[in-house]
């Protein structure tokens, strides 16, 4: 199974874009989902994680610089994972990778990735 990511450009810093992660095969929807970020030279870093099995409609966590700027959504019916972004900053430039993987412990195990998409904020 790949990930394809899109949605990736460049904006205004304020702006918004909405990135998209589709899998090229089958999924199945108990599997939890991620966004990952990365600048040349640096670590990767999670932006955002989509447990669908807690809660009635699924639980995130984000990474504390995207709290109330990002959002993470899951559309079952497409098999479209979504990373909606809004007020971006020059700090949110990088190469946007989608993960997807089972939960074990408590803790999502990211067993499948995207090749990524650029987003710069300029």
């Amino acid at each position: 199974v790949q990930l394809v990511e899109s949605g990736g450009g460049l904006v205004q810093e304020g702006g918004s874009l909405t990135l998209s992660c589709t899998p090229s095969g089958h999924i199945d929807s108990s599997y939890c989902m991620g966004w990952f970020r990365q600048v040349s030279g640096k670590r990767r870093e999670g932006v955002a994680i989509f447990y669908p099995g807690r809660g009635a409609t699924g639980a995130s966590t984000y990474e504390e610089s995207v709290k109330g700027r990002f959002t993470i959504s899951q559309d079952n019916a497409k098999a479209t994972v979504y990373l909606q972004m809004n007020d971006l900053q020059p700090e949110d430039t990088a190469i946007y990778s989608c993960a997807a993987g089972v939960i074990l412990d408590s803790r999502c195990r990211f067993a499948y990735w995207g090749q990524g998409t650029q987003v710069t904020v300029s």
